[in-house]
């Protein structure tokens, strides 16, 4: 749990952002002090194709409670072009946590108490907001309101959209207000090929249609993109809060969503109140939430979600959809660390259906287009998930003989050639990359521009590639002789002289013996991460200690050496700023896993006790984690953050990859 005491003191507290989850690629999400400062901020965001198609319909409200005396007293606020934060601050939000959900509360007038909360349905595009009236400080205000003198209104009014979730919306004609109400249920449809939403309120709708204009999204004005949006508002809700708990249950009614029927189908004695549905989704989230052993466990289940009839992981929000290699790294820590057998192997063995020429997808894109073959790593990275799944003895003798066939395609297409150059060399190795296409993890593009193209021989390439023999090995024999001889030539390669740490590239654009010598992360996972090291003891301990002296930070390890003159250390600017410097200095926590791992390896080399070392690691590694929880994702561990101190948290504040190592940390520790 995440809890802030008023956090419109604080401006990093209040831009710390908030997660909920559909299920179905769909989410929810916001800042603590309730400014939404992302395009991607929004309380009804729905997957049309789940987990994709995902298209933004309400993007958030505008919400107000009126005294009987004429206060009023503002409970959401926004910033309008060019910077005006409209009301300054909610003075009255006392704090806000996200036990069990998103909950804020407020102190009004002379003293009343009210909580408003936001959770979403698991399994269907469905959003549930609700405020109720808590208690009252000043008994002279009790008195009067129990004598009837002093009433409470809620006003709330949605701001809608219904466009992709990438886009931004302006004021048009095009834009349908026309409300469909029946008993208390408002649908509005404000384009042709967007989903229905539907509004269930046991309070009362006045038409009032408007616009509200220039909204302006900080986070995007950072990011160097347009930040400049007008919404639509339909209608006002009013709710008599003396009444009890006030309800608006916002949902989309799409194809993909078919079970949500629309009001006039529902049969009168089949029509359920918004405030007994609100209690049933309570009752149930509740239930469904308290079956996870931990705060870390709850946060991983929020990127396991639907794909047509199986399961997928999605890498991140709010941008990201399934990606395969974050779905394999991922998978290690958000499923297999956390005993989720049954989970992992439904999705690996989703993806042996994707298989082409030895090679996984690397993603699939957002309009449900032919999947994308262009990453060199993730159908190792897929080998390593299926060794990690089989060790955990769930397979069953069928899935076990249908992971190991397609592990044996991977490997035998690798082998042989495939997309992009790809092969086995004469030396063992595998070789890849053609010129203008990214396909290792580090593989920003803009426009022609492939920033770091690692041509060749990348260094974490070949750890993977020799696990993945070695892997294979353990059913297929024949793999033999070409593991020793990679395993070999990696020995008597890849070692730098002048460091005795590894280089990151050999043969660099394919030619014989150029090397790229700069101090990266790649090379940690020659000693930690994987199921089998490749180096030997003394190597290893050169490279822990290269990268502990030049790459480590408290939230993870640096993409590139501060010493280098390509070495940028924020992540902030134009999309071609920060996309040259996503892997030129930028920290990744993901890359934190493989290092512990190896540091771990080296400590007990030297004859440390285990229980100092696992002692000392949890103090140094997982502290500094577990405070960036409370930062900028809530209960979630960010995407990347900035190579220079302070270390600020970038890009996506929700990460699958960077959560699930920390999860596989915390089983390497015992914690």
């Amino acid at each position: 749990m995440t809890r802030i005491d008023s956090p419109h003191r604080s401006t990093e507290a209040s831009e710390a952002e908030w997660l909920e989850v559909d299920g179905r690629g769909g989410f929810a999400s916001g800042t603590a002090g309730g400014e939404r400062t992302r395009r991607y901020h929004a309380l009804l965001l729905a997957a049309t194709h789940p987990p994709a198609g995902r298209v933004v319909l309400v993007n958030g409200i505008e919400a107000w409670i009126e005294s009987a005396r004429g206060g009023r007293y503002p409970l959401t606020r926004h910033r309008y072009m060019p910077d005006h934060l409209h009301p300054p601050i909610t003075a009255g939000l006392m704090s806000f946590n996200t036990e069990p959900w998103p909950t804020w509360r407020f102190c009004i007038g002379d003293g009343w108490q009210v909580t408003a909360e936001v959770f979403v349905a698991h399994g269907a595009a469905q959003t549930v907001l609700r405020w109720r009236l808590e208690s009252v400080c000043a008994s002279d205000v009790q008195h009067e309101t129990q004598a009837g003198h002093e009433a409470l209104t809620l006003k709330v009014r949605p701001l809608l959209s219904g466009r992709d979730y990438h886009a931004l919306h302006h004021e048009n004609p095009a834009f349908d207000f026309t409300a469909r109400i029946v008993t208390d249920c408002v649908c509005w449809q404000p384009y042709p090929d967007q989903p229905v939403v539907a509004a269930q309120s046991n309070g009362t709708y006045t038409h009032e249609p408007d616009w509200y204009r220039s909204f302006c999204y900080t986070q995007e004005r950072e990011r160097g993109l347009d930040y400049n949006e007008d919404l639509a508002t339909p209608g006002l809700f009013s709710f008599d809060l003396a009444q009890g708990d006030a309800v608006l249950i916002l949902s989309a009614q799409t194809a993909a969503n078919a079970e949500a029927a629309a009001p006039e189908e529902a049969a009168p004695e089949d029509v359920v109140s918004a405030a007994a549905l609100a209690l049933r989704l309570d009752a149930l989230e509740r239930v469904r939430r308290a079956s996870f052993a931990g705060r870390l466990q709850r946060s991983a289940d929020e990127y396991v979600v639907a794909r047509g009839a199986g399961r997928t992981i999605i890498a991140g929000y709010p941008w990201f959809t399934d990606w395969g290699r974050d779905t394999f790294i991922a998978m290690r820590g958000l499923l297999l660390a956390s005993g989720r057998c049954a989970e992992a192997e439904s999705i690996l063995l989703g993806w042996t259906e994707t298989i082409s020429e030895g090679m996984l997808p690397n993603r699939f894109p957002d309009d449900g287009g032919a999947p994308v073959y262009n990453a060199v790593d993730a159908s190792l990275w897929f080998v390593v998930a299926v060794h990690d799944y089989l060790q955990t003895a769930h397979a069953s003798s069928a899935t076990r003989e249908r992971l190991q066939q397609v592990v044996n395609a991977i490997v035998q297409g690798y082998a042989d050639g495939t997309r992009f150059n790809i092969a086995a060399d004469d030396d063992g190795l595998l070789r890849a990359g053609v010129p203008g296409v990214q396909l290792t993890w580090m593989d920003a593009k803009v426009g022609d521009w492939v920033v770091t193209p690692r041509i060749g021989k990348p260094v974490e390439v070949q750890a993977l590639w020799i696990n993945a023999l070695r892997i294979a090995l353990a059913w297929d024999t024949h793999w033999g002789e070409l593991e020793t001889l990679a395993s070999t030539s990696f020995a008597e390669r890849f070692v730098n002289p002048a460091t005795g740490a590894l280089y990151d590239v050999i043969d660099v654009d394919h030619e014989p013996g150029r090397v790229d010598a700069s101090v990266r992360p790649n090379q940690i996972f020659a000693t930690g991460g994987l199921p089998h090291a490749v180096i030997d003891v003394v190597r290893a301990r050169a490279v822990v200690s290269q990268v502990e002296a030049q790459l480590l930070t408290p939230l993870g390890l640096r993409s590139l050496a501060p010493c280098d003159p390509a070495y940028v250390g924020r992540y902030e600017g134009t999309v071609l700023q920060r996309d040259g410097a996503y892997h030129q200095g930028t920290v990744w926590p993901w890359l934190l896993g493989p290092f512990v791992q190896a540091w771990l390896r080296v400590q007990r080399a030297a004859g440390v006790p285990d229980s100092a070392s696992m002692a000392a690691a949890r103090a140094r590694f997982l502290t500094p984690l577990y405070a960036h929880l409370d930062a900028a994702g809530l209960d979630h561990v960010s995407e990347i953050a900035d190579g220079a101190a302070p270390h600020t948290p970038r890009g996506a504040p929700f990460q699958a990859w960077s959560l699930g190592e920390l999860l596989r940390i915390e089983k390497l520790l015992g914690t």
